[in-house]
């Protein structure tokens, strides 16, 4: 009989295969639950509730080197972006560059998630500013009450406290009582246009190309893992589930190829064609991929910036990331 496992994840392009069984393991049911990462994330980290489960990134680095992680990790990476786009500025501040936002307030929904820690990682990496000179201030984006995930404590020159349980990051920016704004998604009066706020980048795209190029870093957001007794107990177990991801990305490949070139759109976007061109131009034609070895530099700077921003209690080695069967993906 077939051993059933619960994993929870996002729907996706990435994933869609698993949910319609077009993609599945070999001795294994994946059981798939499409929930929203900030619902997973929580019951995962604390209560390890899913046998398999996308997982923040940096969270899971966090855990993991503090010894407390009861998952394994796979190289498979459902979310990555390059964030730039995340930074959202009051316009009327004075604040045109990185460095301008020296000494300022920013908001952040989690210190700890994986998004902020990139943005920080580039900022001080690449445009000199240093992330103990700025104040944070964490909490719910559009609606308030969000904590953080699992416990944090501000590392040495870190200036981080909550908004609390009765105002949004949206409300103190729109009110001019913060200066910018790190979140995956954008502010309501950025969207609504009701407040004088602006991307720190204007041309997000740009930016982001001449980083790549730069660097080669395609940023990892989230990562599968699955729970540490079930690998103990069946060893074959992670190279199962990493081939049939790969699989399901494969299948998610195929169809945006077909969507891309088909004779009438399957998607409201007229420039698909011209879009997924320009990402394999830019990206390579395995612009998602999975494995330890071709996202090698990626998953040293994440393991990087955790250390250097006080959040993984040591330095965690790439290769402490994952199952040992899979390090040569």
């Amino acid at each position: 009989m077939s051993q059933i496992l619960t994993f929870a994840c996002g729907r996706n392009d990435r994933t869609d295969a698993i949910f319609t069984g077009e993609a599945k393991p070999d001795g294994a049911v994946l059981s798939a639950i499409n929930l929203p990462p900030p619902e997973i994330f929580p019951r995962a980290l604390k209560r390890a509730e899913f046998d398999v489960t996308e997982l923040s990134a940096s969270s899971y680095v966090v855990q993991l080197s503090r010894g407390a992680s009861e998952y394994v990790a796979l190289p498979v990476f459902l979310s990555r972006h390059f964030r730039f786009d995340s930074i959202y500025v009051r316009s009327d501040r004075g604040i045109e560059k990185p460095a301008d936002l020296k000494g300022r307030t920013i908001g952040t929904p989690e210190f700890q998630m994986t998004a902020g820690l990139w943005i920080r990682g580039i900022l001080q990496e690449r445009f000199g500013l240093d992330h103990r000179d700025v104040d944070y201030v964490t909490g719910g984006l559009n609606v308030a009450g969000r904590k953080e995930r699992i416990k944090i404590e501000p590392g040495p020159g870190q200036n981080i406290r909550p908004a609390g349980d009765s105002v949004t990051l949206n409300e103190l920016l729109a009110r001019g009582e913060i200066d910018a704004v790190l979140a995956p998604e954008p502010p309501l009066c950025f969207r609504e246009g009701s407040a004088p706020v602006r991307r720190l980048f204007p041309d997000t795209k740009a930016a982001e190309r001449q980083y790549f190029d730069e660097s080669g870093v395609f940023p990892i957001m989230h990562l599968v893992a699955v729970r540490r007794a079930l690998v103990e107990a069946a060893p074959d177990l992670p190279k199962r589930l990493y081939e049939v991801f790969v699989g399901a990305r494969d299948i998610g490949y195929r169809r945006l190829e077909a969507m891309a070139n088909a004779a009438t759109h399957p998607l409201m976007l007229p420039w698909l064609g011209v879009e997924l061109a320009e990402t394999k131009a830019a990206l390579g034609a395995d612009f998602w991929p999975y494995g330890v070895n071709a996202n090698r530099a990626t998953l040293e700077a994440l393991c990087r910036y955790s250390y250097d921003q006080s959040l993984a209690a040591r330095h965690v080695a790439v290769d402490e990331l994952f199952a040992d069967t899979l390090l040569d993906t």
